[in-house]
């Protein structure tokens, strides 16, 4: 069975999309799955909407992605763990092709992406850096991250130190198990950052945790692009003409 794992935060807008790509993604792939949703202190509709999927909804209070990734794994019942944040929606190709990478004897693997709505020319050429660097060093995104129990556990799941960057050190830990798979068909994750927020903010906040090195990851203090919770009023939809995707 694929144990689904969706950590949220105040994403009624987005997450029945994404409860629904899961479910229509598992049925299309032919696999027995479950969908777990960690509500992390949501105040919005986010509990009620999980619910309303057939989602298992876990409460919890931490305000951190990685502790959240951390508490749908421990009440999962699958073989197969598969973490899929709650603005991202994927296809059966990406269940199939993720199967497929474990029982071929990978540790585990992520998927590139792509940005819904409309995105600034700024905001295109920053994600094509980014890309082009995060994914050339065979990392896995947050946004869809796949592994065994087995292999979750042997490396103790989500570092819960990290507030930001838990991804990077959870895919370097499965690599140590052995090969780590980056899929390239792409999933579909929210664009909002970029229209949210300035070139300036953006660039202030990553450089931030950068040159503040590990301790700046530490603390949600100065994190305010991961953290501060702000959120669209209407859902952006993928547009083609707009698509860039890494």
């Amino acid at each position: 069975m694929v144990s689904f794992i969706v950590p949220a935060y105040n994403e009624e807008l987005e997450l029945s999309r994404t409860l629904a790509a899961i479910r229509d993604a598992a049925s299309g792939a032919g696999q027995r799955y479950e969908i777990i949703v960690v509500d992390d202190a949501s105040t919005d509709a986010t509990p009620k909407i999980a619910s309303h999927f057939g989602a298992r909804v876990v409460p919890i209070r931490r305000r951190q992605i990685a502790a959240a990734r951390n508490a749908g794994a421990r009440v999962a019942g699958g073989e197969y763990f598969v973490f899929v944040d709650a603005d991202t929606r994927i296809g059966s190709q990406h269940v199939a092709q993720a199967i497929r990478a474990l029982e071929s004897g990978c540790a585990g693997g992520g998927a590139r992406i792509a940005l819904d709505g409309r995105i600034p020319l700024w905001g295109r050429l920053m994600e094509r850096l980014f890309c082009a660097v995060y994914f050339g060093l065979n990392l896995g995104a947050g946004a869809f991250l796949f592994t065994t129990r087995a292999n979750f556990n042997a490396i103790g799941g989500f570092d819960e130190r990290y507030f930001v960057g838990e991804e990077v050190h959870f895919s370097l830990a499965l690599r140590k198990l052995g090969r780590f798979k980056v899929l390239k068909t792409q999933v579909v994750t929210s664009g909002r950052k970029l229209r949210l927020y300035s070139a300036r903010q953006i660039l202030g906040d990553f450089f931030t945790v950068i040159l503040g090195g590990r301790g700046a990851a530490f603390s949600r203090a100065k994190l305010r692009l991961w953290y501060d919770g702000k959120r669209e009023n209407v859902p952006a939809e993928f547009e083609d003409s707009a698509r860039s995707g890494c």
